[in-house]
């Protein structure tokens, strides 16, 4: 993993920390992240969002120059996310689909899987 991805990941971290949000998995791919989390119902999914992506790339537009120039007047993060609750008879599935997309990732074929 870059530097710049652990930080992404430190600082999603602290963001959730500080917004009582826990992360119960989550995996950072090269142009995505996925993350399961539990939110308290005091905070909406699009203002988790809004903070995740805005701190994120406020910090690491600040802290890395190759970033900030190539970015210029950009987003770093893309405009939509996608989000889904979970109750107990799905966590586990979604969570395991979170923890096994680095072997997703690491294949060079494009498939589409029937499920």
């Amino acid at each position: 993993m870059g530097e710049v991805a652990s930080r992404v990941k430190e600082l999603i971290r602290e963001i959730c920390l500080a917004n009582y949000v826990d992360i119960v998995s989550g995996s950072l791919s090269p142009d995505h992240i996925h993350i399961l989390v539990s939110v308290p119902p005091s905070i909406s999914i699009s203002k988790l969002v809004q903070y995740l992506k805005g701190k994120s790339s406020r910090k690491i537009l600040m802290e890395f120059e190759h970033l900030k120039k190539r970015y210029w007047g950009q987003h770093i993060w893309a405009r939509g996310y996608f989000a889904v609750t979970v109750g107990n008879l799905n966590e586990k599935q979604v969570q395991e689909y979170i923890e096994n997309q680095g072997i997703h990732h690491q294949k060079d074929n494009f498939e589409i899987l029937s499920h």
